[in-house]
């Protein structure tokens, strides 16, 4: 039997998800703050609700995709929201990043009202969204983790469950440290080729090829030679999750040196308006501090 689907919050990662999901044939019903995301859902196939508890009143999996810790559990405890509306013996799943710790203690409340909760933060971006090739990591039950096989199908392609809840939460915090400092690697790279005047593009297609190619490489080289840093994934989000990693690597007692060094590149972009790029925007910042080095370059993007 085909799952009723509600989806909270339809941004650049939850509106093409659920569009995923309606392609897949669920049923899918959106909600979002904005409504004219609502309305693209509508197009699409899918239903617009017009408050949370319309949304979740009748879905058998709830997935939510909001930008922090304290949207989550507003959406989660509010009286308006998910635990007071939602019906008993649905799964939520989480697919937004959070502090780890908060998602725990908010799937130690989802539990006690009758709930399933799995924490899937997701990673792969706007165009990992559109495409429905999202890597997914996964905590909580393993018996609920199985259960939404076909849903996790619909829009991811490397879905793996890492541990109980609050696993998936850790996991992406892991991964914002090392696409964070990969990016600014990639920056500092990019800064370092134009300022010798080499062919960018051929640059980066080489290197690309060897042992420092990357996701990174293949996805924002591009798009700092061109300087075109249309969000996929705002740099203020970015923000957001290097404090996550510096403040839970704290509570280890990991040492992160590079993380905390990037996470202070990151906070320093933003400071000075970044925050609305993309976070290969990162570049902005290595280019002032290279006093626009690249631009005297010659040959950027020679063919």
């Amino acid at each position: 039997m085909s799952k009723n689907i509600a989806v909270i919050g339809l941004g650049i990662m939850g509106l093409p998800m659920a569009k995923n999901l309606v392609g897949a044939g669920f049923k899918v019903t959106g909600y979002n703050r904005s409504p004219e995301k609502a309305k693209a859902l509508s197009a699409a196939g899918g239903t617009a609700a017009g408050s949370i508890a319309e949304a979740v009143a009748e879905a058998d999996v709830i997935i939510t995709m909001v930008p922090d810790s304290p949207d989550v559990e507003a959406v989660l405890t509010g009286e308006d929201g998910i635990l007071v509306h939602a019906r008993a013996g649905a799964t939520w799943i989480d697919a937004s990043t959070i502090r780890p710790d908060t998602a725990i203690e908010l799937a130690g409340k989802a539990r006690d009202a009758g709930l399933k909760p799995l924490d899937a933060p997701v990673s792969g971006g706007e165009q990992g969204a559109i495409d429905g090739v999202l890597s997914i990591m996964v905590g909580g039950d393993q018996a609920d983790f199985d259960a939404m096989a076909d849903v996790f199908d619909a829009v991811g392609k490397t879905v793996v469950r890492v541990g109980p809840s609050g696993s998936g939460q850790t996991v992406k915090a892991a991964n914002q440290l090392i696409v964070a400092v990969n990016i600014q690697a990639l920056s500092e790279a990019v800064a370092f080729l134009e300022a010798y005047g080499v062919d960018t593009t051929a640059a980066l297609q080489v290197l690309g090829g060897g042992l420092a190619g990357s996701k990174v490489l293949e996805q924002k080289g591009q798009k700092m030679l061109d300087r075109s840093f249309e969000p996929g994934f705002r740099l203020q989000l970015h923000h957001k999750d290097m404090g996550i990693v510096t403040s839970a690597a704290r509570e280890a007692g990991v040492a992160t040196p590079l993380a905390a060094s990037v996470a202070q590149l990151v906070a320093a972009t933003v400071q000075q308006g970044g925050g609305h790029l993309d976070h290969s925007g990162l570049f902005t910042l290595v280019e002032q501090l290279s006093g626009g080095a690249g631009d005297t370059g010659g040959t950027r993007n020679a063919a």
